[in-house]
């Protein structure tokens, strides 16, 4: 479970604060505005990210293992050497996203 709740990640977000390194186990960010965040390195293992809007947002190297990315908006995301092993991806935008050396494993 996430060391963080929902509240405090979007106010981290919103501040423009840094989530490196964060611990974002399991946490429901279902439909939240992600855009620009960094995440660096974010523990987001089997994360509820549907419908999100990472637009922008720095996910390099991230462990998204599990994540639920259904719908989720990513363009112009930065997903540098991500680990996204059995993430679902249906329906996400990925438009200009950096998808160099991420794990896309099913």
């Amino acid at each position: 479970m996430s060391a963080m709740t929902r509240d405090e990640i979007l106010a981290a977000v919103t501040d423009g604060r840094s989530l490196y390194r964060a611990d974002l186990t399991g946490a429901d960010l279902t439909g939240a505005d992600l855009t620009r965040a960094d995440l660096t390195r974010a523990n987001l293992f089997g994360a509820n990210l549907s419908c999100a809007d990472l637009t922008g947002a720095d996910l390099t190297r991230a462990d998204l293992t599990g994540a639920d990315l259904y719908r989720a908006n990513l363009p112009r995301a930065n997903l540098y050497g991500a680990n996204l092993t059995g993430a679902e991806l249906t329906g996400a935008n990925l438009t200009r996203a950096n998808l160099t050396g991420a794990d896309l494993t099913r």
